[in-house]
Formats: structure tokens, C-alpha cells, sequence
């Protein structure tokens, strides 16, 4: 296994960034890498981070301004190639629907439950190490 997986995080929002790295901890379960993060406040950077290469999974804010993260989920899988698995947040459980339509991975209602969380983050991350096996 790889000793640490690179998680970006886009979000406007300095809590909400906060809330996703203190409910991931080091690691969101025993049987994947150490995480680190690459924090992103605005679509630039995100698509900058994407080029750059190295990310193996975005965790987007739905809630984001000026641009939320469904429509930047569905922008990065059009124009990312190999883009890495999503995690969305949302802002209410009925919004999923709109994850599926950004092609979004997997999502997860705002605030940030954190076993909730992590336990998306760390099936992304299996999924990733997976592939790359």
C-alpha cells in the first residue's frame, strides 16, 4: 500500500475545509494510506491541483460559492482525464439526486458527520488502490 494518499478539498468555506480534515483525521480507516491535504478555495486552484496531477480523490463543497461543487464535479469529469473519484457535500440528504447528475462518486450531507465521512472518504480510497493495483 501506498504510505500516503493526497485528498484536495474545495470549499470557500474555511470551517467546512476544517470540518473535512479534522472528521478524516490521519487516516479515515485502518486499511488505507495516511491522508494529506491539498485545500482549495477557489475552481482555479482546483483545476490547477487537477493538472498538476498526484490527487487520488476531491472532496467538493455542493454549498461553495461562486461555484458550487456539483457543477465543478461535473466539470473536472469532462475535462480531467482520469479524474480521480468524487466525494460531494450536500447541503440536505434530498440533494443526492443532484450528486448523481454531477457524476459524483459518492456524497454526503452538510455538516460534516465525521464516521459518515470517513467511512465514504476511506471506500473512495480502496476503490482508488484497487484500480492502481
Amino acid at each position: 500500500m501506498q504510505a500516503t494518499a493526497t485528498v484536495l478539498v474545495y470549499s470557500d468555506d474555511a470551517n467546512t475545509r476544517e470540518q473535512v480534515r479534522l472528521a478524516t483525521g490521519r487516516r479515515p480507516a485502518p486499511d488505507v494510506p495516511v491522508v494529506e491535504f491539498v485545500e482549495c478555495a477557489t475552481p482555479a486552484a482546483v483545476l490547477a491541483e487537477l493538472d498538476r496531477g498526484g490527487i487520488d480523490v476531491c472532496v467538493l463543497d455542493g454549498e461553495a460559492v461562486p461555484v458550487g461543487g456539483m457543477g465543478m464535479c461535473r466539470q473536472i469529469k469532462d475535462e480531467v482525464f482520469n479524474c480521480p473519484p468524487v466525494l460531494l457535500l450536500i447541503g440536505r440528504p434530498q440533494d443526492a439526486w443532484l450528486a448523481t447528475w454531477s457524476r459524483a462518486e459518492a456524497a454526503v450531507a452538510l455538516p460534516v458527520e465525521p464516521v459518515e465521512f470517513a467511512s465514504a472518504l476511506a471506500g473512495l480510497l480502496r476503490q482508488t488502490y484497487l484500480r492502481s493495483a
